[in-house]
This record gives C-alpha cells, sequence and structure tokens, in this order.
C-alpha cells in the first residue's frame, strides 16, 4: 500500500539472452583481445579521404590501368579538390583520367558526345595486358570521330584504335574482357552489328561479332567473365536467358552464351535486380550487389563459390547495392545501406554509403567512411576500382555524391592504404562509487571509422600513466560499455579520471574532466536491485552527454537522445540523482541489441513521476532506437506505459497475431509524486506492481520473439494497445531503471520498494543549490548590466560572470568532501568554447541588477576550478571544485566569478533560464569527517 507523498519504484528483467554486439561486431571484454593497430584487420582502406579532382555531374563507371584511373558518366567538367561548382573548371566530357596517387588529371582527354539526346558513358574496362581500354555508354562520336557505344582507347597514348568499331543499338551498361581479347558487353541494346543480340553480346578484339549470346528479354547491367575464361557471369534485369528461367543473375559459356547455371524460383525475388559482379580468385569466389524493391526483395550481396557457382552467404541488408570490389579478402561496398535488422544488426536508420565485409562473412567490419546519396536518383556511390602507385594501393569511388566525410566533393573520392591519420572519437565518461572502496569508471566505446578495435587508457587524478590500459570493439551502430572498478581508493576521498582511445596510431583527446567521492557504504537499495540479478540497471546520475551508464556487470549502457534534463531532483531513490523527460522527443535506449524467444521470464522496474494528462511509454522494448518517422519501432511489445488519465498499463504483443493483453491499474499516479512499478511476465502469466503492491495480473505466458532495444521515455504505439495514450512519449521523471531476466516475486518487489529511502549511511549526504543571483558583464558595454538567461566568459574583449550561492552548513558529523559547478552551455552556436575557462572567489561586492564592467568586483587570486573542453553548445558539463577552499566558507552567502584569458567565449545558461535543469547547479558531496 502506497504512502501519502511517497514514490514508487520498480525492477525489470532481460527477456532472454543479450546479444553483446550486432553482428560482426567482437565483444567488448579485454581479456583476450590484441592491442589496437591501425588498421583493424583485416581492413585494408583508411577512411580518410584524399583531396582528389571531381566532377560536375555522375560518374557512373571507374577502371584503372598502369596507375591512371578512369571515369567515365554524365559531366562536362572537372574541378580541383574543395573547389565549388564552376570554380577551376576545365572541360572533360563524360570522361576523364587521373593520376590514382594524387588525384589530379593525368593528361587522357577524350570528348564522348552524341548528335542528339544526352550521351553519357556508362561502361569502362581494361585489357588484361593493360594496354587497352574499353569504353561502352550512349554516344556516337568521340572527339568528333564517329563511333556507336563502345570503343577501344590505347592507354599508352590516350588514342582511339583505329579500326575497331562494333555499332550497338542502344546503351552498353556493361563491359569485361577477357584473356583472349573477347570483349562481353551489357546494356539495353538488342542489336550488335545489325546481328541480333538481345541485352548482351561480344566482340573480338578487332570488333567482330562472336557467336556468344546469352539471348536475355530485359536490360543487362553487369557481367564478369570467370578467372579461367571459360564462363561469363551475367546480371540485370532479366527474367530469362536463352529462354530459360533465371532472373537477374545468370552463369554462361563464355564460347555460346548458353547456360551453364541458371538462378530459379525465388533466388533473385522478382523485385530485385543485379547491378554489379566482381571475382576474386584468391577467395575462389564471385560476388554480385543487388538492387530491390521493399523489406522483401534484395538489396544486399550475394557469395557465391567458382568451383559449383553455388551461394556461400547472403547479405540481407537493405539499401541497393551498386558497386563492389575485392581487396585483400575484403569486400568493399557502394550502396545507402540502412537497415540490417534481418541480418542481427542496425536498425532501419540513416543511410550509409560505403561499408567492407570479409569474402567468408558477411559481418560488416569497422570500415565506414561515407557520402551522401547526392544529385540523380539519388543512391550515393555507383563505381568502385583499386588501382596501385608510389607503393600505395588505392580505393576510388565514382558515383552521384556531392559529399564525403561530411564535406563538399562531387563525384569522385579515393581512399589509401595509408596513412591512417583519424584519430577515435573521445570516450564519455560516467563515474560512481557503488560500494565501499570501490570507484567505477564507465564509458562508452569510442568510434573510429577504419578501426573498429581500440585500446582505451584510463588516468586518474591528472597523472600521466594510466591506471587501467584494455581493448574493446565497437561498431557505429554498437558501441559497448567498457567499465574499470578501480579498488584503490579511500571513503570519504574526491577522484577524478579521464579517458582516451587509440587505434594504436592516432590517440583521442582526454575525455571530459570526471570525479566522484569514494563512499564509505553502497546504497541499500542499489545493493538489492543487483542481488536479485539485474542485468540492465540505470541510474541515470551523469551531469549530461548521450552515455547513460549500466550499474550492472552486464556492461549494457544507453544512450540518451536529444539531451534530457540531468541530475533532476527530488529523485526516487536516496543518493541517486533522476531524469526529466519532456514528453516530445526525449528518451533513452539500450546500446546493445538485445533477443528475447517467448516465454522467456523478465522483469521491467522504475520509478517514475507526472502530472501529465497525455500519458506516455514509459519503458518498453522495440525493434528500433531512432524517433522520426520510419525509424521508430514496428515491432514493439513489453510496454509499461500510463493512460491518459493516469492509469499505469503494462502489455505484450503475442507473437505476430494483434493481441495484445494488457493489465491496466485501478488507480491514477499523475499525482506529481514518486511511484515505483513492477512489470513481470513468466511461467504463472503477467503481473503489474505499483507501489510494492500487485495491481492486477493475467495468465498470459507468451509475447513476441524479435531482436529489439530497451527504450525509456518513448516510441511508437500502434491503435492495437488498449487505451493508447494521446503521447507516446513520457513527460515527467524517470529514476533506477531495471530490466532482469527473470520474474521478480512479490516479496522482492515489496522489498525493493521499502529500501528507496534508506539512505546509504554517512560518506555522501548531497546537496545541489542553484544561485541566488548571477550575471555577466561585457567589456565593450562597460556601463551595462546583463542580467538574462545567459552567462559568459571571455578574456578579450572581455565577458566575466558572476554568481552567488547561499552555502547551508555541515549536516552533523559531516565534512564537505566534494564540490562541483554543473551546467549547461546555451543553444547559442558559438557556445562551446576550445579555451580553458576558471572559477575564482569573488572578494568585491556586487548585485546581478547593478553590476557593470566599469562596476566590476575585485577578485582572489585562488583557481577552485577550470573548466576545459567544453566545446559544444546545449550540452551539460561539470567542473570539480576545490572543496577545502569552499569549506571555510560553509554557512553564508558566497560568489565565484567565471574568467578567462582567452579569445573563445564560453557562454551556458544562468539562473534565470525557464528550464530548471538547466541552471547553473553548485553539487556539495558531504561526508564522515
Amino acid at each position: 500500500m502506497s504512502r501519502p507523498g511517497r514514490r514508487g519504484r520498480a525492477r525489470g528483467g532481460v527477456l532472454g539472452a543479450v546479444l553483446a554486439l550486432t553482428a560482426g561486431a567482437l565483444t567488448a571484454s579485454a581479456a583476450t583481445a590484441p592491442p589496437a593497430a591501425a588498421l583493424t584487420p583485416p581492413v585494408g582502406f583508411t577512411a580518410d579521404d584524399l583531396a582528389t579532382y571531381q566532377t560536375n555531374g555522375i560518374v557512373w563507371s571507374l577502371a584503372e590501368a598502369n596507375g591512371v584511373v578512369y571515369a567515365g558518366g554524365t559531366f562536362t567538367d572537372v574541378r580541383p579538390a574543395g573547389s565549388p561548382a564552376g570554380s577551376g573548371t576545365t572541360p572533360a566530357v563524360n570522361f576523364a583520367a587521373f593520376d590514382a596517387a594524387t588525384g589530379a588529371p593525368a593528361g587522357c582527354s577524350l570528348s564522348f558526345t552524341r548528335s542528339s539526346g544526352t550521351a553519357t558513358v556508362r561502361a569502362l574496362a581494361v585489357s588484361p595486358d593493360k594496354s587497352t581500354l574499353y569504353v561502352g555508354g550512349y554516344f556516337n562520336r568521340v572527339n568528333g570521330t564517329g563511333a556507336n557505344g563502345l570503343v577501344a582507347v590505347n592507354t599508352a597514348d590516350c588514342t582511339l584504335r583505329p579500326g575497331f568499331a562494333p555499332n550497338f543499338g542502344a546503351t552498353v551498361r556493361a563491359l569485361d574482357v577477357a584473356e583472349n581479347g573477347t570483349v562481353y558487353a551489357g546494356g539495353d541494346f538488342q542489336s550488335l552489328d545489325s546481328q541480333t543480340r538481345r541485352f548482351f553480346g561480344a566482340v573480338t578484339a578487332a570488333g567482330a561479332v562472336t557467336a556468344w549470346n546469352p539471348d536475355a528479354d530485359d536490360p543487362g547491367r553487369t557481367l564478369k567473365v570467370t578467372p579461367d575464361g571459360r564462363n561469363v557471369l551475367i546480371g540485370g534485369d532479366f527474367f530469362t536467358v536463352g529462354g530459360a528461367n533465371s532472373h537477374a543473375l545468370a552463369v554462361t559459356s563464355a564460347a555460346s552464351g548458353a547456360l551453364t547455371r541458371a538462378y530459379t524460383g525465388n533466388f533473385i525475388p522478382s523485385s530485385a535486380v543485379i547491378k554489379d559482379i566482381t571475382t576474386d580468385p584468391a577467395s575462389n569466389g564471385w560476388y554480385a550487389g543487388g538492387e530491390g524493391a521493399g523489406g522483401t526483395s534484395f538489396d544486399g550481396r550475394l557469395a557465391m563459390g567458382l568451383d559449383t557457382f553455388d551461394q556461400r552467404w547472403r547479405d540481407t541488408c537493405q539499401g541497393a547495392t551498386q558497386a563492389l570490389r575485392v581487396y585483400r579478402g575484403v569486400l568493399y561496398a557502394g550502396s545507402h545501406v540502412h537497415d540490417c535488422s534481418t541480418m542481427g544488426g542496425f536498425p532501419n536508420q540513416v543511410r550509409k554509403h560505403l561499408t567492407a565485409q570479409s569474402v567468408d562473412d558477411p559481418a560488416m567490419l569497422g570500415w565506414l567512411p561515407d557520402t551522401n546519396d547526392g544529385i540523380g536518383e539519388p543512391v550515393g556511390p555507383r563505381a568502385l576500382t583499386v588501382s596501385s602507385r608510389g607503393g600505395r594501393d588505392f580505393l576510388w569511388v565514382g558515383g552521384e555524391f556531392t559529399t564525403v566525410n561530411g564535406m563538399a566533393q562531387q563525384a569522385l573520392t579515393r581512399f589509401a592504404t595509408a596513412p591512417d591519420t583519424g584519430a577515435p572519437s573521445v570516450p564519455v565518461v560516467s563515474l560512481s562509487a557503488p560500494r565501499a572502496g570501490e570507484v567505477r569508471v564507465s564509458w562508452r566505446a569510442s568510434l573510429d571509422l577504419d578501426d573498429s578495435l581500440l585500446t582505451y587508457r584510463v588516468y586518474r587524478d591528472g597523472g600521466s600513466t594510466p591506471v587501467r590500459t584494455t581493448t574493446g570493439s565497437s561498431l557505429f551502430f554498437s558501441r559497448p560499455q567498457l567499465t574499470f572498478t578501480d579498488t584503490d581508493v579511500v571513503a570519504g576521498r574526491s577522484y577524478s579520471y579521464r579517458v582516451t582511445a587509440s587505434d594504436g596510431t592516432n590517440t583521442s583527446a582526454l575525455s571530459a574532466n570526471a570525479s566522484v567521492t569514494a563512499a564509505s557504504s553502497s546504497s541499500p537499495y542499489a545493493r538489492r536491485v543487483l542481488a536479485d540479478g539485474a542485468d540492465l540497471y540505470w541510474r541515470y546520475d551523469e551531469t549530461g552527454g548521450s552515455f547513460a551508464a549500466d550499474a550492472s556487470d552486464n556492461d549494457d549502457g544507453g544512450v540518451y537522445v536529444n539531451a534530457p534534463a540531468y541530475r533532476s531532483t527530488p529523485s526516487a531513490v536516496a543518493g541517486s540523482a533522476a531524469l526529466a523527460l519532456n514528453g516530445t522527443d526525449e528518451y533513452v535506449h539500450s546500446d546493445r541489441l538485445h533477443h528475447y524467444t517467448s516465454p522467456t521470464p523478465y522483469s521491467i522496474e522504475t520509478w517514475f513521476r507526472t502530472g501529465t494528462n497525455r500519458g506516455g511509454r514509459i519503458v518498453g522494448f522495440g525493434n528500433n532506437i531512432g524517433s522520426t518517422q520510419g525509424h521508430t519501432s514496428g515491432i514493439s511489445d513489453k510496454v509499461l506505459y500510463l493512460t491518459d488519465n493516469g492509469r499505469l498499463a503494462f502489455g505484450v504483443q503475442v507473437g505476430s497475431t494483434s493481441s495484445r493483453p494488457t493489465i491496466t491499474s485501478a488507480a491514477s499516479y499523475n499525482d506529481n509524486v514518486w511511484h515505483h512499478a513492477v512489470a513481470t511476465q513468466g511461467p504463472s502469466g503477467m503481473r503489474l506492481y505499483v507501489d510494492g503492491v500487485s495491481a492486477g495480473s493475467n495468465t498470459t505466458a507468451g509475447n513476441r520473439s524479435y531482436n529489439g532495444y530497451w527504450r525509456v521515455g518513448g516510441d511508437a504505439m500502434t491503435a492495437s494497445w488498449p487505451n493508447r495514450p494521446t503521447s507516446t512519449y513520457f513527460a515527467g521523471q524517470v529514476d533506477e531503471t531495471a530490466i532482469y531476466p527473470s520474474a521478480l516475486t512479490a516479496a522482492q518487489v515489496a522489498a525493493h520498494h521499502d529500501l528507496a529511502d534508506t539512505p546509504q549511511g554517512p560518506g555522501d549526504t548531497t546537496v545541489t543549490l542553484t544561485p541566488t543571483e548571477d550575471a555577466y558583464v561585457n567589456g565593450v558595454a562597460a556601463n551595462t548590466t546583463y542580467n538574462d538567461s545567459q552567462l559568459a566568459s571571455r578574456g578579450t574583449t572581455a565577458y566575466l560572470s558572476y554568481l552567488r550561492y547561499a552555502l547551508p552548513a555541515a549536516p552533523a558529523g559531516l565534512e564537505l568532501k566534494s564540490a562541483r559547478l554543473a551546467f549547461r552551455t546555451s543553444s547559442d552556436p558559438a557556445a562551446g568554447s576550445a579555451d580553458s575557462h576558471t572559477l575564482v572567489p569573488v572578494t568585491g561586492a556586487w548585485t546581478e541588477s547593478s553590476v557593470t564592467y566599469n562596476s566590476r568586483p575585485s577578485l582572489s587570486p585562488t583557481v577552485l576550478g577550470t573548466i576545459s573542453g567544453a566545446t559544444d553548445a546545449s550540452t551539460d558539463y561539470a567542473v570539480e571544485l576545490d572543496a577545502p577552499a569552499l569549506g571555510g566558507a560553509l554557512g553564508s552567502a558566497y560568489s565565484l566569478a567565471l574568467t578567462s584569458g582567452g579569445t573563445d567565449s564560453l557562454r551556458i545558461w544562468s539562473g534565470e533560464v525557464a528550464t530548471a535543469a538547466h541552471r547553473p547547479q553548485l553539487v556539495l558531496t558531504f561526508g564522515a569527517e
């Protein structure tokens, strides 16, 4: 039975096995991991794009010979890297050649045109001896000389080979050259030199039509001669080859075009086509990329054997694969992959355009430079080739894109085998003191676009020698939590920690300084939650950032989305903070993909506090992590939500049916009081507890089996949910969210509820203060008073800020152990600062209503703390202060000033800002004397 003014709290269980990482990622454990080394094998190219000339249109095809890369497409000029469109251009009509090592034009200038219509070069291929470049497309003149769809170019001097003049009836889209000189072509044509050749045909090195005639019924998009020269692999739109069924993919005799191997049934769905094929003798394999329509189509990659032509593996990610190339055991792909959920990978999210996977395994590797979709259809990259020059190998990429790695660059880019110059992202660190004699340092794995295995070093109290070195693996869609437990600590003493990430060559900056006071005892509530088996436990004690640390030993960290209000007070559990959510777009999701198989038991526990009459989803499981339409969960169950009238509901989806058994409380809980909620499901059915007692049950033991993510604060909910709330996002506070792999008993639930107000004993009483007065002054407007929603600091031209706090006296038997100032940079785009800013005591008199630069108070030379690394706008930061210096002022009004000697201003929200959680907070921690 809940007591008046009592908060309610809950606990949860994880349904079944938890996947440490999604497909292709390695475990975060460092026990047996090798040291990081750029690049993480087997990746062979860095993700650092090199300066490369650009085109003003689409590059459809690439080929290379003798250190020269040839580009064909639909464009009229080229320009240097960094030049905006129309600036510094050189004419290049649908064709250009570049030095593979410098990215600059190589001096081969050919103009491909038509007397009518839009000319384009769609296919390039080089003879095995590298002496001849074959160029195919839709054109009838080259440098003024008549040609019809295909020409041969001498690579030595960039001249057309006389006498080679096959006549194609329509666009040539694909080319390859056999060892014997036969040139194979695919495209839109249905005749070749007046002979019927439907969509595929071949000519000799002299240009004579051969007998090769696959006779497809729809266009060819790609083809490749097998390394032994006996067969030609073809791909495209077709459904039949030589009258026999074989959709989009077929193996044909290199001599006649007769079918060697057909692919029937739904091997390639009817809604998909094959856009590229590449071979790799080293793996005895060939690889095909598909483009389809809809989730049941085929957009990914196929790995096939050159011996049997059977499938080895299939990548079912969605995202229209356009180009493939193998380099040293890695299959590189150009696509716009956006959904790998069918592979056990990331759900539908923002498109990625360049990826890599081993030829032996479809799992994604840690190589992820990126382009945008660009112009045209748009789909991003369209062509890949590898070239060598000057002792390095280069991966060239062509396509429709207009940016590379976030910077303007059109249609062409390239990557090299060395050097790797990109450092990993800076780790985001969270500290806690969960038990006596322990400090727990947790951080979210960093991201490096070409190194998935990174080395982390933990530094304590500003030291230069790490107290912990470990390794961990991560991918963009799976950045697991890593944790170091420091047991060399003394209760009551404050410790600070910073972490770096290294790929073996490049090292990130140190993480923001984070401090914590070692506790003399643990929280009784947290101790019981962990003892009862929570394997996801978010306490929401972070001061800012995107990382929500898991307090369990499972390292199941979360991600804060859209910067909710951190360290909200009052909290539900003694000694911990809470999280405030706006009910619109703020939420937390697990950083790890989980798999649950019905009817595995589980429990969900959380505390919540709200006054909303729009309801909201508090905790639930779903198959996506985004917030925009198309990126929220299409599958969702195990949901704890509030109805518009404040009743608490717990529901599941039974299999893939429309059945959603739901328990709804009789009472309402939107009374702005903390409440404890626990939802369990096991062999005996579902049960909902509120404030320690049962609020309802049923006998439903099953739910839906799928891969997904835990989310707190919001996600999609279909109309099938009973009493679906007006808002699917929760407006209010949450605290102490836990998931368990078991159904908690009634006794366990009651015990958790009753422990919430139990303090963890002497040593960590925390007081959070907001300013009684604050203002800033401006050296340019020396007689103006600035008492608004922002504070500012800069050396030149000077800004200074002043804050006054009413410091309490120390509680009986306790003394001040640590102090920190927590603040949020403002939304001004230039709010962040690369400079350091110091906090010093104010010794002169001032008031916020009258202080100006000319009347500014005198300052003490004592430095209380230094802010560094506060570089982002609308971001929470904290700085540790000199506790002994503040200790002498307890029980009085105390002023401090924010100053700088630099030129880069820092802007933070003041005590006047409307959102209380954004105001600068002085956090004092008292412990035993």
